[in-house]
């Protein structure tokens, strides 16, 4: 597994799949004002990512799905439930949401993923520590997957 940590935008990364951090899908999409990561999603991507996610029921923490990119240039957004029902995160759930983006991506066949860092936004966790608990994550997946973490500025 290769990886890169770069400093960028998320959606103008040249992957095949990106990842979404999600909630546990619970409410409905179109109840919730989607903010970050996926605010961008919906503004750039248009709502059928969403419509898709919202048949997928409610998410275990810790889990992975994939979706349609809508009007993005990707094949697959990968949507972790990142996010428990009190708002918040923990390094075991950033690190079940690293290891199943991984597989539903090798699952799918791409070759390239692109990661925000997992629960720096609005699950308030420490960006430094989501990001090194999501390196040594990759590092220790075995498969020919590239995978990028960035970190984002405008």
């Amino acid at each position: 597994m290769q990886h890169s940590l770069i400093t960028g935008d998320l959606l103008e990364q040249p992957v095949e799949a990106i990842v979404n951090p999600w909630n546990q899908n619970i409410l409905p999409w179109w109840l919730l004002l989607p903010h970050g990561v996926s605010g961008v999603i919906k503004k750039r991507g248009g709502l059928q990512p969403f419509r898709e996610l919202t048949q997928q029921g409610r998410l275990t923490l810790g889990s992975a799905v994939y979706t349609s990119a809508g009007e993005l240039p990707y094949k697959y957004i990968i949507h972790v439930a990142s996010i428990s029902v009190l708002g918040n995160t923990s390094a075991a759930t950033i690190r079940a949401c690293v290891t199943n983006a991984l597989q539903v991506a090798l699952s799918l066949g791409v070759r390239s993923v692109a990661f925000p860092i997992i629960g720096a936004g609005s699950a308030g966790y420490n960006p430094a520590q989501a990001e090194q608990i999501m390196v040594e994550t990759i590092q220790a997946t075995a498969g020919d997957l590239i995978a990028y973490i960035v970190r984002f500025k405008k």
